[in-house]
């Protein structure tokens, strides 16, 4: 009987586990899980509701969300895509939504659901899972793999690598041979002291465009003020594509905000109608923009030195200017950086180059194959990294099923 071991009870060490048996039941298959619990990750994600994948159903859509891993991706999601995952779950038992910003969950709006169907599944495939078992060494041997834990030892015939971001069996895929690309963090938020937002936590704007300056950094969104500076998909979009370019920087840079995402001259243009149509109104009581809060609206106007009693009449040309530019091009400083929620995504891992992704197999050894962030893959929030998951895990289930 052939075996395979798989490194790592994650989503996707779990969904290749359960294609693979459910493709060649006479395989035998044992999961080994470094810590006490499977499927943590699954279960914390999306604030304990598990944010299954994200409704867009073009694989070349699809991979646009990705920074790293957007070509390599784009075969594979030709194979298995957002609608097969959730084709998957819903035949399995676990019905799923559509929100409205297309993130995808269960019902039950409960990551137990996803995680149960997992254990479900991998229980009635007999797929062993194994606790409490880091692995500390791997050899590789003349008909297979040996692998080892502290108390104990494996042979297989097949070896499937899906730990997540793990610095110790990265090490171990170094030793034997593969290029590891170093670590960054990947989606975090913005540490801003900035008194203009000082007092402002919990005010969010719907589509910002922010972008780093000096850099070819930019990216639109939601935006979501906080007491230690900005969150909000813009920002988080902003900081995985830049992951590398704000390490380097050790997160201490400018951003620039256009607060509407309109364009400077169309900003300019709504304040002077404005300003004509409410010449008698006071500036702090009546915005020309309805996607600014009031609060975040009077704060603007304090930074452009406009005090409660200005009517719009009584704007001087250079008043209009400065908050033109507040509205369009605020300048704000970061120091730092937080981690979003519990869920650390780094970019860096297993170079691309080493993988075949007609079959997510090692290029460098055969019957060694990776997926998951293992790889130097990670993708913005909205539920794209589970699918790079489950798509890589099913292709690897699809190859050692035959």
């Amino acid at each position: 009987m052939k075996k395979t071991i798989v490194i790592g009870g994650g989503a996707a060490g779990f969904f290749s586990a359960i294609n693979i048996k459910e493709n060649n039941p006479e395989m035998e298959v044992i999961i080994l899980e470094k810590a006490k619990n499977v499927l943590q990750k699954v279960r914390i994600s999306g604030g304990g509701r598990c944010n299954v994948t994200h409704a867009c159903f073009i694989p070349k859509d699809l991979t646009k969300f990705y920074p790293r891993g957007n070509k390599e991706l784009l075969g594979p999601f030709h194979t298995f895509m957002t609608g097969d995952t959730m084709e998957w779950f819903e035949t399995r038992g676990v019905p799923l939504k559509i929100e409205e910003d297309n993130r995808v969950f269960p019902v039950s709006n409960d990551s137990e659901s996803i995680a149960s169907c997992l254990l479900q599944e991998a229980d009635k495939l007999n797929v062993k899972v194994l606790t409490g078992k880091g692995v500390q060494k791997i050899k590789k041997t003349e008909n297979g793999w040996n692998i080892f834990t502290k108390e104990d030892s494996f042979a297989c015939d097949y070896l499937v690598v899906t730990p997540g971001s793990s610095k110790p069996i990265w090490q171990l895929l170094e030793q034997l041979g593969h290029t590891i690309i170093p670590t960054v963090p990947s989606l975090f938020t913005f540490n801003i002291k900035d008194s203009r937002i000082k007092n402002l936590p919990g005010i969010s704007v719907p589509k910002a465009t922010v972008s780093v300056v000096s850099e070819k950094l930019t990216a639109k969104g939601p935006l979501l003020i906080t007491h230690w500076g900005m969150s909000g998909p813009g920002i988080l979009k902003l900081s995985s594509f830049g992951a590398r370019i704000l390490a380097e920087k050790k997160y201490t840079f400018k951003i620039k905000i256009n607060w509407l995402s309109k364009s400077f001259s169309e900003i300019e243009e709504i304040l002077i109608d404005f300003k004509t149509q409410n010449p008698r109104k006071l500036v702090c009581q009546r915005s020309p923009f309805s996607e600014i809060s009031k609060r975040l609206w009077e704060q603007l106007i304090i930074t452009s030195k406009i005090n409660d009693t200005t009517n719009w009449a009584d704007l001087s040309k250079k008043q209009i200017q400065k908050l033109l530019e507040e509205v369009g091009v605020g300048i704000y400083e970061v120091q730092g950086k937080s981690t979003f929620k519990e869920e650390f995504v780094t970019a860096g891992g297993v170079d691309l180059k080493e993988i075949n992704f007609k079959k997510f197999e090692s290029r460098i050894h055969s019957n060694l194959f990776l997926a998951g962030e293992i790889l130097n893959i990670d993708a913005v929030t909205g539920g794209f990294n589970f699918q790079n998951a489950w798509t890589g895990g099913f292709i690897i289930g699809q190859n050692l099923g035959k």
